[in-house]
C-alpha cells in the first residue's frame, strides 16, 4: 500500500504514462450538494460548474449533480454552456454569469442557453434576438451591490426597468448579485451589500432573488433568496474562514516518485540552490510541479504526505517535479513509482492553499492534466488519463 489515501481495486502508478492519480468522489460531492440544499431550504441550490467544474470535470460532475436532484447550472462563459448542454437533459437550465459576447447571442438562443444580463447594452442586445427569432427567451438580471465587477450599475437600473416595461420580448427568471466577502462572516460589506441588494429586490418586487454564494449560504437565511449558488463548497473548499469546514472533501491526489538519493551536509537542491543540507539527507524527487498546479509558491514551504508523516518541500518547485526530504521515513519506504499524498486525509486544498499562499479556488483550478483521474461514485468504473 502507498502513501496516505486508502486503496482501490487496480490502484498502480499508471499504464498510460500518468505520474499520478487525481481521484474525484461524486458521492462526496453528491452529498455536499445534499448539505448545501438542507441548509437553504426552502430556497432551491444551483449548481456553480464553470472552469471545467473548477478543474474536476463538468459533464461528469453536472451529470451527478443532476442525478442528485439539481436542475440549476452555473458556467462563466457561453463556450462552457454549449459544452454542457449536450450532456444533461432539457429540463436542465445552464445560465452565463458573464453573459454574451456580442454576435453569440443567436447561438446561446438557439441553444436554449440562459445569459445573466450585466448591463443595458447585454440586455437589449438580448430583447434584439429575441424579437429576431420570434419568440420570449429567458435571462437573469445581475446587479452590481458594491463588487465592482459584473451586473447592472446603479445608473442603469432606471433604464433596465424601462426597456423590460416596454419590451415584452424577455421573462425574467431572477435578479441576482454576488457577495465578495461572504467568506469573511462578520465583515460589514456582506451586511452592506445585503442592504443593496434589498433595495434592488424593492424596485423588482415580482421577481425571486439569488444571492448566495458557499460562503453566503452559512450567513443566513436573510441572505439566500429564493435560489443559492453554492461554487467551492460543492467540492469539499471551506465556505467560511477560520471556522470549521462542514463539506466533505471531494479530490484527492498522489503522485510518484522519480528518484531517491541521499547527499551529504552542505549539499545544494533546486534552481539558484536556495537550499543547502545541514546534515545528511535522504530526498525524493516526485513528479508534481508548477505545471501541474503545484505552485512555486510551496517551495520551502509546501509539503506532501506518507505514511501520515509530513515531508517538506526543499529547494524550489520546478515545473515538472518537487523536491522533498524523506529523512523522517525508513530508509528504503519510498522508490520508484511510490506514491505519497499531496491532497487527501493529511492535506486538504485549504491546507494546501495556505501553505502557497492562496485560496482553494486557484489549487483546485490549476491541477494539471497530466495525472489519471478517477471517478468514484459515477455510474460505472471511468478512468481517463
Amino acid at each position: 500500500m502507498d502513501c496516505g489515501i486508502p486503496e482501490y481495486e487496480g490502484r498502480r502508478v499508471t499504464s498510460q504514462g500518468a505520474a499520478g492519480h487525481l481521484t474525484v468522489d461524486l458521492d462526496a460531492l453528491a452529498r455536499n450538494y445534499q448539505r448545501l440544499s438542507a441548509e437553504v431550504a426552502p430556497a432551491r441550490a444551483a449548481g456553480v460548474v464553470k472552469a471545467d467544474a473548477y478543474g474536476l470535470g463538468a459533464e461528469r460532475v453536472a451529470t451527478r449533480l443532476y442525478a442528485q436532484g439539481c436542475r440549476l447550472f452555473f458556467v462563466a462563459q457561453y463556450i462552457e454552456g454549449k459544452r454542457l448542454r449536450p450532456a444533461l437533459p432539457s429540463d436542465a437550465q445552464i445560465f452565463v454569469l458573464n453573459g454574451l459576447q456580442p454576435g453569440s447571442e443567436l447561438a446561446a438562443a438557439q441553444d436554449g442557453i440562459v445569459p445573466v444580463v450585466n448591463s443595458f447594452e447585454q440586455l437589449q442586445r438580448w430583447s434584439d434576438t429575441a424579437n429576431a427569432v420570434g419568440r420570449r427567451l429567458l435571462a437573469v438580471l445581475q446587479f452590481d451591490t458594491g463588487m465592482s465587477r459584473l451586473g447592472i450599475p446603479p445608473e442603469e437600473r432606471t433604464p433596465v426597468a424601462g426597456l423590460l416595461n416596454a419590451a415584452h420580448s424577455i421573462e425574467i427568471l431572477f435578479i441576482m448579485s454576488h457577495l465578495a466577502s461572504a467568506d469573511e462572516a462578520q465583515t460589514g460589506q456582506n451586511r452592506d451589500q445585503l442592504a443593496e441588494m434589498s433595495r434592488i429586490a424593492g424596485e423588482f418586487p415580482e421577481l425571486a432573488v439569488s444571492f448566495a454564494n458557499s460562503g453566503g449560504i452559512f450567513l443566513g437565511g436573510a441572505y439566500h433568496g429564493a435560489l443559492v449558488r453554492p461554487g467551492i463548497a460543492l467540492y469539499g473548499g471551506a465556505p467560511t474562514a477560520g471556522a470549521p469546514n462542514p463539506m466533505e472533501p471531494v479530490v484527492s491526489l498522489e503522485v510518484a516518485v522519480v528518484q531517491t538519493r541521499t547527499v551529504p551536509s552542505g549539499t545544494k537542491v533546486g534552481y539558484g540552490g536556495t537550499h543547502i543540507t545541514t546534515d545528511e539527507t535522504h530526498l525524493a524527487t516526485i513528479s508534481v510541479g508548477y505545471a501541474d498546479g503545484f505552485l512555486r509558491s510551496l517551495s520551502g514551504r509546501g509539503a506532501v504526505y506518507c505514511d501520515g508523516v509530513r515531508l517538506p518541500v526543499v529547494g524550489r518547485v520546478s515545473m515538472d517535479s518537487t523536491t522533498i526530504d524523506i529523512s523522517s521515513l525508513p530508509e528504503g519506504r519510498l522508490k520508484l513509482g511510490s506514491l505519497v499524498e499531496v491532497l487527501g486525509p493529511h492535506q486538504t486544498i485549504d491546507d494546501l492553499a495556505r501553505d502557497a499562499g492562496t485560496i482553494s479556488y486557484e489549487i483546485l483550478t490549476g491541477l494539471g492534466d497530466r495525472f489519471e483521474r478517477r471517478y468514484r461514485g459515477a455510474p460505472r468504473s471511468t478512468v481517463t488519463g
